[in-house]
């Protein structure tokens, strides 16, 4: 009888050891790699298999939403997630963009070389260092838009340390792909504010944009993202930075080609800046990948998406953990 009751105490407590264990709220910790220093967060214990969570474009660590983190982590991950250069509390790039935005972008949209301080494979370097830094040999990488186009160099410059692959909502970077909505890249490119007030509304206007339509949203919670984002860290021209690493980049499908570490694309059908044809195309240059399409799904990690996301990742994680251990809590 004792054994039984230490055993359902045991169990009972379970979920407080893995709430304990994944707690989301812990430092940002600075890490030095040359002239690029990032901060980055670790929940979960050092000793289980580690995941690497790669933003996109001007988002910070705080943009992965927590609930998300927390689930992968109670799954027995080590999630890892940073603020890329340029954003959040990393280094921001002092040297100022080579041209005017516009002019850059309509070079891109007529297939002519586009200007930019540094590449998206200099990014991806800057991951591989936070994990080199971390002293994680292997791992796995998870990347959202920009982000996905990041971890595509990554698994391409360390392949046997990329244990597996999961591209959400990104691209391949090839001529021909359906354009971003007009009305969406005009928002993206309002990037002068003359106070925080402003700078906030703007935010939030393009958040709203870039939801799904089939979710009413909140402009008070929407405000209120802006606003924790705002005063953590406001880099407008960081992020300008960053988007002329994405135009300057070519066509990845030579690389996508050559990957050989497991993958799942993940994309939405309601996606308004990377449509839905993006994510096919990424899956079919990607030999032996799985595509999962969620209906409704934008270009934002919507509460009313978070679990099919969940249920779209989980399993993928699950088949290439090859510590053959799955919540081990």
């Amino acid at each position: 009888m004792r054994v039984l009751i230490f055993l359902a105490a045991l169990l009972c407590g379970l979920p407080v050891f893995a709430s304990e264990r994944c707690d989301v709220r812990v430092p940002t910790v600075k890490v030095e790699m040359g002239e690029v220093q990032l901060a980055y967060q670790s929940i979960g214990r050092a000793s289980d298999p580690a995941l690497l969570m790669v933003m996109g474009l001007g988002g910070q660590l705080i943009h992965w939403p927590d609930e998300v983190v927390a689930r992968l982590c109670q799954q027995g991950l080590r999630v890892i997630r940073f603020d890329n250069r340029d954003v959040g509390l990393s280094t921001w790039v002092q040297a100022a963009p080579p041209a005017n935005l516009v002019y850059q972008a309509l070079r891109y949209r007529v297939g002519l070389s586009v200007s930019a301080p540094y590449r998206l494979r200099d990014m991806a370097g800057d991951a591989l260092g936070l994990m080199d830094a971390l002293g994680v040999r292997q791992f796995h990488v998870l990347g959202a838009s920009m982000g996905g186009m990041i971890a595509q160099h990554l698994a391409d410059l360390a392949p046997e340390r990329v244990q597996s692959l999961t591209l959400i909502m990104t691209s391949s970077g090839a001529q021909g792909l359906p354009a971003p909505n007009p009305a969406l890249l005009a928002l993206l490119a309002e990037r002068e504010a003359p106070n925080r007030e402003v700078a906030l509304e703007q935010q939030a206007d393009l958040l709203a944009a870039l939801g799904s339509p089939l979710v009413s949203d909140d402009r008070r919670a929407l405000l209120q993202q802006a606003e924790i984002a705002y005063d953590r860290a406001f880099n407008p021209a960081g992020v300008e930075r960053q988007l002329l690493a994405i135009l300057a980049e070519p066509s990845r499908v030579e690389l996508l080609n050559r990957l050989r570490v497991p993958t799942l694309v993940v994309h939405g059908t309601a996606d308004p800046l990377l449509p839905v044809m993006h994510g096919v195309h990424v899956a079919a240059h990607i030999k032996g990948s799985e595509l999962k399409l969620i209906p409704g799904l934008a270009h934002r990690f919507q509460e009313a998406f978070k679990e099919p996301l969940l249920a779209a990742v989980l399993p993928h994680l699950r088949a290439h953990r090859q510590d053959g251990h799955w919540a081990q809590l």
